[in-house]
């Protein structure tokens, strides 16, 4: 066992750990996890890493440099490379898969329903691969494809399928001109710097185990190469550079990676995983986890023999500092703890060692042709108040509460009567402002709604003037 933890900032900090650490060694033992690695990081504190348990190679103790499979957490890294050459103008997400791939069938599924696990594609390529534990090559993977099945209808509902992933991953290599290995470690693990995450399994390899239900025996499990299928779960890796991934996926952006508007599309859930609870979601290849009131754990599970992981980001909340991410890797096939524990880290983050409350500052005012928009107006028998902060228009329902995110708007170029909602409320609606001969805006229309400094009917009229 090792252990490692950052010195924090202050005392707050310092008090977190303890709970961190019982949390952790509450998981390994009552999951009875042969090896458990746990990182957390975020801007505000060195990060926390924490190890508990034996590698099961003696001659590798287990550390913070250990590595475990991840699982599914490689479709997010598949996901990302989808959406880079979306951006790239390489593809488009409502492109069917036949049009950059030759497949014998199913080529009418979409991009955007694969990533969203609604295409109904079966849930892995053709044959028996976990009985015989051979995965198919891509070309043989692609051109089976006929002998898979459509589980069920496209947009029908959600239905996990490793199968629609390893195409895409598949997808993406074919217009970049490599291997999908050579794609990721060019366009995301070198940019990022994730050395500690390879495609193969490394030396540093922790042995993964199946636990006997009714004793304390454990079995080693094979480690079985997943060919074709590797863009849906072949990585190994580091808690450290998972929770640094996590960070990322929750509130990342990097000018050689992805734009953030780019990660906002992919958080944007599509579905829910289960039409009867709606406690999680899907978006464009990134699990959505509400925690809470206006809080999202975003990231994924991963699960592969002798192995489970779950990396996560949290977003939004209180005490949040932003740049949240966690990751519990584990070598137990079976331990549900190894996925709950992620969860749990990530609330004690924010409830025992919040973000410092960063003080108000005076700031410059709003730009003369915006002032006279300030203030509070009314449509459709409802007010509004439009405000300059942080150097941009915004405004909220005057009856909204404190954490609902305000609608912010960009003018147009050319164009600063006329100006795009960019997030919140009507998101992509037009706000246009309606001045009088001295300048002074009297009227505006917002996604074609009036907005007009009284209460007014939709007649004109004003209520005060009856007719009661």
């Amino acid at each position: 066992m090792s252990a490692a933890t950052g010195t924090g900032r202050d005392a707050t900090a310092a008090e977190a750990h303890p709970r961190y650490e019982r949390a952790v060694r509450r998981a390994q033992a009552d999951g009875r996890i042969p090896a458990l690695s746990v990182a957390l990081v975020r801007p505000d504190r060195e990060p926390w890493v924490l190890t508990v348990g034996e590698s099961g190679d003696p001659e590798r103790p287990l550390g913070p440099g250990s590595r475990f499979r991840i699982g599914s957490v490689t479709k997010t890294f598949t996901a990302v490379l989808v959406m880079q050459a979306r951006d790239d103008g390489l593809l488009d997400l409502d492109q069917p898969v036949s049009r950059h791939l030759d497949v014998p069938a199913h080529g009418d599924a979409t991009i955007r329903r694969l990533l969203s696990h609604t295409a109904g594609y079966q849930r892995e390529p053709y044959g028996d691969v976990w009985d015989t534990l051979i995965s198919p090559d891509a070309g043989r993977m692609i051109a089976e494809l006929d002998r898979a099945e459509r589980v069920l209808p496209n947009a029908r509902r959600y239905h996990y399928s490793n199968l629609g992933l390893a195409v895409l991953g598949q997808l993406v290599a074919r217009l970049r001109g490599g291997s999908w290995a050579e794609i990721l470690a060019e366009r995301i693990l070198e940019p990022l710097g994730l050395a500690h995450t390879t495609v193969e399994r490394p030396a540093e390899a922790v042995v993964g185990y199946l636990v006997d239900a009714y004793s304390d025996a454990a079995r080693p499990e094979p480690t079985p190469d997943l060919g074709g299928v590797s863009p849906a779960a072949q990585l190994w890796s580091t808690a450290s550079d998972m929770a640094r991934w996590a960070a990322f996926l929750a509130d990342g952006g990097h000018d050689r990676v992805l734009r953030r508007a780019t990660l906002d599309e992919m958080r944007w859930p599509l579905t829910t995983t289960d039409e009867t609870l709606w406690a999680a979601g899907f978006g464009l290849g990134l699990i959505l986890c509400p925690d809470g009131k206006r809080v999202m754990h975003v990231g994924h599970d991963g699960a592969m023999p002798g192995f489970l992981a779950g990396v996560y980001g949290r977003r939004g909340g209180e005490g949040n500092p932003g740049g949240l991410g966690c990751a519990v890797l584990g070598s137990s096939g079976t331990a549900g703890q190894t996925n709950e524990l992620v969860h749990e880290l990530l609330r004690l983050a924010v409830e025992t060692d919040p973000a410092e409350i960063r003080p108000w500052r005076v700031a410059a005012p709003a730009p003369a042709p915006y002032r006279p928009v300030l203030g509070r107006w009314w449509s459709e028998g409802s007010e509004f108040v439009f405000a300059w902060h942080d150097g941009q228009l915004q405004a909220r329902a005057a009856e909204a509460p404190g954490d609902r995110p305000p609608a912010i708007f960009r003018p147009l170029p050319d164009q600063p009567d006329v100006l795009r909602t960019i997030s919140g409320r009507e998101a992509g609606e037009l706000l246009r402002l309606t001045r009088d001969e001295s300048g002074a805006v009297t009227l505006m229309h917002w996604a074609t709604y009036r907005f007009t400094r009284r209460q007014e009917a939709f007649d004109g009229g004003a209520a005060s003037d009856g007719p009661f």
